[in-house]
């Protein structure tokens, strides 16, 4: 029932909107913390300005009454203005709610079973992002080490395909059991739902199916918990590193400009988080001719180099293009898999090797998120 409650909630607090904003309160960011429960509890932070109505509050708390399957009893919104404390509410319809205080950011927890947590993470979409984690993953399997790899690319998943595994995972205890394939635990939304369906979440529901992923999955114990991060630094991005302590980030980029432009924002954003950044992978590098000899550049060249100077970190290595590379990932078998000997595959092994030797030099730092 949590699941259909929460959407209908959801839906209803997207109903209601801000004549100041003239948004929506999900679209506007009003709403934070969505909290619903099997037994009808529902509770959630409401950032409420001095400038926007009063009201609003309650507005969200009649409609979420209204809703059947509501505990109309425990409905608990904290009323924030980002200038102040919180102050905790559970005032029965037309009371005038006082607007004080910031609601502090929530606290990453440790995970230890998890190992060292590392985010691949790239600022655009294309250069191959999921490609290298899957590789480095599989490469760190082939080197001794316990890995799972969890795909947070809820809108794009792509790592099903990749390693060729479209089952639904079991749940056992409670506990959704991890798919594996080529030694690597997986977690994917796209486990979870049709191939066709289309996602179209809130940040809300981003940030619960990330929580799930984290809490709710039997991972056992690993050495390393890789995470394939969506483009961009929106809410999956934030969502991980306000639920669990990571270790770092390694960011993907191909040579040309563009990408390199974003890349450099994503690393900044996870500089801004208190999560360090372990090292640039430049993808898609460039093609050497195996007959003549003769190096192509399609995308430029030196891009990842350049970002790595520019923030002062390691590049940690340079993936070459390679024909047949993208046929055999459709068909999941990532290139360390299936053509072992090829440059792509050598470079995605020494990746994982230096990415190692990165790892183990860094320790666990509380995030700050502002």
């Amino acid at each position: 029932m949590s699941e259909s409650l929460e959407s209908r909630v959801l839906a209803a607090l997207a109903r209601i909107r801000n004549p100041r904003l003239e948004n929506d309160l999900l679209s506007a960011g009003m709403i934070r913390d969505l909290s619903v429960g099997e037994d009808g509890r529902v509770s959630f932070t409401f950032l409420l300005s001095k400038a926007d109505p009063a009201t609003l509050v309650r507005e969200a708390r009649t409609a979420i009454k209204a809703l059947e399957g509501v505990l109309t009893d425990a409905v608990k919104i904290t009323v924030t203005d980002p200038a102040g404390a919180p102050k905790t509410t559970h005032a029965p319809p037309g009371a005038q709610p006082q607007s004080t205080g910031a609601v502090p950011p929530p606290t990453p927890a440790a995970m230890s079973q998890l190992g060292r947590v590392l985010a691949v993470s790239s600022g655009k979409g294309g250069v191959g992002k999921s490609t290298v984690a899957a590789n480095l993953a599989i490469a760190l399997a082939r080197q001794g080490h316990r890995v799972a790899l969890m795909d947070s690319d809820i809108y794009g998943p792509n790592i099903p395909r990749m390693f060729g595994v479209m089952d639904r995972p079991m749940v056992v205890g409670g506990r959704i059991q991890p798919l594996q394939a080529h030694g690597v635990k997986l977690m994917s939304i796209g486990f979870l739902v049709e191939r066709d369906a289309p996602a179209i979440w809130r940040g809300p529901i981003i940030m619960k199916v990330i929580q799930q992923f984290l809490r709710d999955v039997d991972w056992g114990e690993l050495d390393y918990f890789l995470v394939d991060m969506p483009p961009g630094t929106g809410d999956a991005q934030l969502s991980l590193v306000q639920s669990v302590l990571v270790n770092g980030a390694v960011i993907v980029t191909t040579p040309q400009e563009m990408a390199v432009g974003d890349a450099l924002k994503g690393a900044r954003m996870f500089e801004r988080v208190n999560v360090p950044v372990l090292g640039i992978v430049e993808n898609m590098s460039g093609f050497t001719d195996p007959e003549t000899g003769k190096r192509f550049t399609f995308f430029a060249e030196g891009g990842g180099k350049r970002l790595a100077e520019e923030l002062g970190l390691p590049l940690l290595g340079e993936v070459p293009l390679q024909p047949g590379l993208a046929e055999a990932a459709d068909q999941g078998q990532p290139v360390v898999v299936s053509a072992p000997d090829s440059a792509a595959a050598k470079a995605l092994t020494h990746i994982a090797e230096r990415l190692h030797q990165e790892a183990s030099k860094k320790t666990f730092s509380l995030p700050v998120i502002s």
